[in-house]
């Protein structure tokens, strides 16, 4: 069973995990479709579409390991295996679960999971992991958020109510695994302005970021939620980056406030920044993304022509192992059976009475000189 994850468990600099719901009809649909095109377009070196429990029955490298196992609740389980710059190879697994498997009262949609990693540090500019699985394209829901009415892509509004903006802000820095920003508008901006700033994020991080907007009568009311919430400050006009529970080393709430952000069309760059940064920093990682990657690792089925080769080497010498032991118990047995025999034989020769006791003398009993028998069998260290 994987380990519990603790605050001192971060995300591998290899690794790209992402959580969400899709609140389309055919979730499993949608990723299809999208992993057929990219592979007839030859963006994708392969693919598998697997049943969860075949999956699991199947698991070519650790068919033991309970991490390997994505759950009773999952629906379907996608592999994808790709390269990026410099012939860098990276294995994914998306795997889609009922609504249930967070037990949320109300949680809409399929829930899935998305655990990427590549054989050397992740890089911003590589693609996403989220758009080689879901169609990049706003007609398809998958970009919700486990947090109720956040959502990827999109510039999210604050509650209205402050409770319910409280409720918000500390849900998403205690369950989300996305990055949060929240942006204040000084004045309402033009349909340019309402453009989410992910969308000037490298293709990467494009996806690893939910935004937040307090309108220009909300000022004091998010600064106040925030402060209360998070212990940080959110500048009129301005933005920051929220921290997580527990908090990251390195973050200090100074150094990822923007004093202004002009929503205006124009490209963030102080902001964009600070996102950049705050996701360069150690990012915690939950026991539900433990084993996610512990999944993708362990639980891996898309192989390459050398990986079965030396996957098939591997199990030859395992099963060699395996008979080597079951011979050496073989041979042990019977020794010990021919010893047992050969004991018996001395007692049925006769055995000699014991010394003389205090009590009236009796004779042997045969369990007590079979037990001399092996006595005289033990070797001398014992």
């Amino acid at each position: 069973m994987a380990k519990k994850s603790t605050p001192s468990t971060t995300v591998p600099d290899t690794a790209w995990l992402g959580r969400g719901r899709h609140l389309g009809p055919e979730p499993e649909q949608d990723v299809r479709r999208n992993l057929i095109a990219l592979k007839a377009a030859g963006v994708l070196d392969d693919f598998l579409d697997l049943d969860p429990v075949e999956a699991a029955r199947s698991t070519v490298l650790h068919p033991r390991e309970e991490s390997a196992d994505p759950g009773p609740s999952a629906r379907r389980l996608f592999e994808a295996r790709w390269r990026v710059a410099d012939g860098i190879t990276v294995r994914a697994q998306l795997t889609t679960y009922d609504p249930e498997h967070h037990r949320r009262k109300d949680s809409e949609g399929v829930t899935w999971i998305l655990a990427a990693e590549a054989e050397a540090a992740w890089a911003p500019e590589w693609p996403s992991p989220a758009t080689v699985f879901w169609p990049d394209t706003e007609s398809v829901a998958w970009d919700h958020d486990t947090v109720p009415g956040v959502r990827l892509r999109a510039a999210n509004h604050l509650p209205k109510d402050d409770d319910e903006l409280r409720h918000r802000l500390r849900e998403c820095a205690r369950q989300s695994w996305y990055v949060h920003v929240v942006v204040h508008e000084a004045m309402t901006p033009d349909a340019l302005g309402q453009r989410p700033v992910s969308t000037f994020l490298p293709p990467s991080l494009r996806h690893r970021v939910v935004e937040h907007r307090g309108t220009p009568e909300q000022a004091q009311i998010v600064d106040f939620a925030a402060k209360r919430e998070l212990n940080v400050r959110v500048p009129r006009g301005g933005a920051v980056v929220l921290p997580a529970e527990p908090q990251a080393p390195g973050y200090e709430a100074a150094d990822f406030t923007v004093r202004t952000v002009f929503l205006d069309g124009s490209v963030p760059t102080e902001l964009l920044d600070r996102i950049k940064e705050f996701a360069a920093l150690p990012q915690r990682m939950t026991a539900e993304a433990e084993q996610a990657l512990a999944r993708l690792r362990l639980g891996w089925h898309l192989l390459t022509p050398d990986e079965e080769l030396v996957h098939a080497q591997h199990m030859v010498v395992r099963y060699a192992e395996a008979l080597d032991a079951m011979t050496t118990s073989r041979d042990l047995y019977r020794e010990a059976a021919e010893a047992a025999h050969a004991a018996l034989a001395e007692v049925s020769d006769g055995a000699t009475p014991g010394p003389p006791a205090l009590s009236p003398a009796k004779p042997d009993s045969p369990l007590n000189a079979l037990t001399k028998a092996f006595t005289r069998l033990r070797p001398p260290h014992k």
